[in-house]
């Protein structure tokens, strides 16, 4: 019996060294020497037999990699070191600024190497003495989520390292074209709906609680930097790094490349632009770093990037389809925006049916009509846009859209009403469905309450059951009002609960954006919250008090008291504070105010009108994070109001004023 015990265990033995040899070869060099079904083979047998004989079973064992406990929920993990994201660069203009900063700072000019982007999940992998410890998301920087048992199950991850160093690595997890393209043909002859892309698949992948799940998902990664390194070492150089990253074992992308000059930097982006569709992954551009790493130690970091490297993105990706129809889209204030409906087309990696067409003045300034053939584009995060008509393409039967008297999703009689000295249209009517609905999705979102679950399609539902029909009605929902309910099983009943019962806690700027105050977004919120500490001083406020306050002025002044003062919303606020916990406001100075240096410290900016180049929130952090502060409202005190395309009523008032009025270019320029 001893022998027999003696012959499996070297069996097991043997095949974890070939299974870990052909997972390097397949993975971190990408030359197999064996299919995938022998592959597959050789790990189901030693499944078996650590199945059969739990004491040949380890934690660094390929089959630790497939499969494991199902989790209730993710928990959360506070990273170690803190993790960053690169400012972004879309043209040789923006690329050739950065590498006159850093010579800047340097006073000579560095090697840059070159890395492609890719366009996956980033992972934070934690090892100790060679053994993975944990894995997390990135989160918010901070805090990410431990998806350690997913991540077990992806086979170019490994869970012991070739040295047994304790170190913290940075990659992406992606999910390849052709995986992609395989679960997507399954699905279809299941009859079920198709994923988007892969990146957002990848992402869905790694959380799911089902690690078997994740397994099935074949998820790939690439890992390309070093966060903390103990027991041997740091490299000096990132090329370096790159190296040491591959001898511990890690998938390295092997596009890397080094270069004396900013020139050769812009000759291998152009490169990798037209190559980009021939690889399995997807790109959306390069990064760039300074090699050197003592001079990455000079250059050091802003508040949320590293000075010594940039994201060097890809133009954005413009596409041609054909405009169905122009509908109109009630926002949470009663404004109407109108949509173009589009044939379904692919662009920047999903594929659209609408967009943004912002206003009246811009349909007629670019002559946009029913039935033309138009030019959209989409750059990152932000909402396609029609770019320009092909008016050679037209036939003749297009049709121009005027803004109509009456729209039914309106409420009431449907009326509608052009705001006064203003581009937007709005609904006369203030408590129509529609509008309700958006402002409840609001209440709920990511930016205000943050109640996870509550998205528009659960909001639509539970206002359909007349079970929700305002603010409050959320924290008064019952086990018993959802159980009944379609897709609501125990679990999901549980969740949705939970979450809610956590959204409880509220900080004041957040409670107050929540209320969909006209005039009231996310800044005048904060402003508000400071000035006034507590609700119910806000809620006792006279006019006198808010127009003195930066950033509010008469409208915004009138809009507060307006809505306090109306007898329904009186009870809403009474009702939803005795629902509720506010935070105390907290008196505190940020780091980065402290900082000197910072080129925006002391200057105030108003946005109007759409940025090309990033979304408004990003814009937004960007100027606090070199110490500015972002208004609402233009006011003499207003240092700067950028003017993205279409500017509104900000834009006039900024003349008016005489206020400085930066374009984009100009803007991106004051950023560094």
């Amino acid at each position: 019996m001893a022998r027999v015990a003696k012959d499996i265990a070297k069996r097991a033995q043997k095949l974890r060294e070939t299974t870990e040899r052909h997972q390097e070869l397949y993975h971190t060099y990408d030359k197999p020497e064996i299919s995938d079904e022998a592959y597959d083979a050789l790990v189901r047998e030693l499944e078996r037999l650590e199945s059969q004989y739990p004491s040949l079973s380890s934690l660094d064992s390929p089959t630790k990699q497939v499969g494991g406990r199902v989790l209730e929920k993710f928990e959360k993990v506070a990273h170690l070191v803190p993790q960053w994201s690169f400012n972004d660069a879309f043209d040789e203009d923006d690329i050739r600024a950065f590498d006159e900063r850093v010579k800047r700072v340097l006073k000579n000019s560095p090697e840059y190497i070159t890395e492609l982007k890719i366009d996956g999940l980033k992972i934070v992998l934690t090892y100790e003495s060679g053994v993975l410890k944990t894995a997390a998301t990135r989160g918010d920087g901070r805090v990410g989520e431990d998806v350690t048992n997913n991540v077990r199950t992806i086979e170019s991850i490994p869970s012991l390292l070739k040295k047994p160093v304790s170190i913290i690595v940075e990659g992406e997890v992606w999910m390849s074209r052709s995986i992609f393209k395989q679960l997507n043909q399954e699905r279809k002859k299941g009859g079920e709906e198709l994923f988007a892309n892969p990146r957002n698949i990848a992402a869905g992948s790694l959380r799911q609680l089902d690690p078997s799940v994740t397994s099935s998902r074949k998820l790939n990664s690439f890992i390309y930097d070093i966060a903390s390194l103990t027991d041997t070492i740091w490299p000096p150089t990132q090329e370096e790094e790159l190296e040491l990253l591959r001898r511990l074992g890690f998938k390295v992308n092997t596009h890397f490349k080094r270069f004396e000059n900013i020139d050769g930097v812009i000759k291998y982006w152009k490169l990798w632009e037209k190559r980009k569709e021939h690889e399995d992954y997807l790109l959306d551009g390069i990064v760039v770093k300074v090699n050197a790493k003592k001079f990455q130690d000079i250059l050091g970091y802003t508040g949320k990037a590293p000075r010594f490297g940039i994201a060097f993105k890809f133009q954005a990706e413009q596409v041609t389809t054909v405009v169905k129809d122009i509908t109109l889209q009630i926002g949470r204030t009663g404004v109407l925006t109108p949509v173009a409906i589009l044939e379904p087309v692919l662009v920047a990696g999903s594929t659209v049916s609408r967009a943004t067409l912002h206003n009246e003045d811009e349909i007629r300034r670019k002559d946009i009509r029913i039935g033309d053939t138009v030019v959209i584009q989409k750059a990152g995060d932000v909402i396609p846009e029609v770019v320009r008509v092909l008016e050679e393409m037209r036939t003749g039967k297009e049709k121009s859209f005027k803004f109509p008297t009456h729209f039914p999703l309106c409420g009431g009689d449907g009326q509608i009403e052009r705001l006064p000295g203003q581009v937007a249209y709005r609904c006369v009517a203030q408590d129509s469905f529609e509008q309700q609905r958006r402002k409840l999705e609001h209440f709920a979102s990511r930016r205000v309450f943050d109640i996870d679950g509550l998205g528009p399609k659960i909001i639509n539902q539970l206002m359909d059951a007349g079970i929700i029909s305002n603010f409050d009605d959320i924290f008064t929902i019952k086990r018993g009002d959802l159980e009944t309910l379609e897709r609501f099983g125990e679990k999901s009943v549980s969740n949705l609960l939970a979450a809610i019962e956590k959204a409880r806690s509220v900080t004041l700027e957040r409670f107050i954006a929540s209320l969909s105050i006209p005039q009231v977004g996310e800044e005048t919120a904060r402003d508000l919250a400071r000035y006034f500490q507590t609700a119910e001083k806000l809620a006792q406020a006279d006019t006198a008090e808010l127009e003195k306050l930066e950033g509010v002025g008469p409208i915004v002044a009138r809009s507060v008291i307006g809505w306090f003062t109306n007898k329904e919303n009186k009870k809403l606020f009474a009702r939803l504070l005795k629902q509720i916990r506010i935070h105390p406001v907290e008196h505190r100075v940020e780091h980065r105010v402290l900082d000197k240096d910072l080129p925006l410290l002391g200057k105030s900016f108003v946005l109007t009108g759409t940025l090309v180049k990033m979304s408004r929130e990003d814009a937004k952090e960007k100027i606090r994070t070199l110490g500015g502060e972002v208004r609402e409202s233009v006011s003499k005190n207003t240092d700067y109001v950028v003017a993205g395309t279409d500017p509104g009523e900000k834009f006039s008032k900024a003349q008016e004023l005489g206020v400085a009025i930066l374009n984009e270019e100009e803007f991106y320029g004051m950023l560094g």
